[in-house]
């Protein structure tokens, strides 16, 4: 089984990063995947649901540990490119506005 999209919408929550969808084999999606910061770095959170007890049940998952580490790996790799084209397009912004005022001026 192959990931063949990874698409980012990222958060900007104290804990909650990003919401992932993750495609498979170009034809089985998973959505609701979380980006969590812990105090050990990123954590990817697989989709669950709260049961009657207050106890979460994930409604996906891995079963391999070798498949989770490969899925882990592609979400958190997506997710900071996503962080960086964003960090970049702020920066960038700033500057291209002062030069459309710059060149206005002049």
């Amino acid at each position: 089984m192959e990931i063949t999209e990874v698409r980012v919408s990222l958060r900007n929550e104290e804990r909650l990063k990003a919401y992932v969808t993750v495609t498979f084999d170009s034809c089985f999606v998973v959505r609701h995947i979380r980006v969590v910061k812990t105090q050990k770095g990123y954590l990817v959170s697989m989709p669950s649901r709260k049961l009657s007890d207050g106890t979460h049940k994930d409604i996906a998952h891995p079963i391999t540990q070798e498949f989770r580490k490969k899925m882990e790996d592609k979400v958190l790799a997506a997710f900071e490119e996503e962080q960086k084209k964003v960090q970049s397009s702020v920066t960038q912004e700033p500057a291209a506005a002062g030069e459309a005022t710059h060149s206005e001026e002049g």
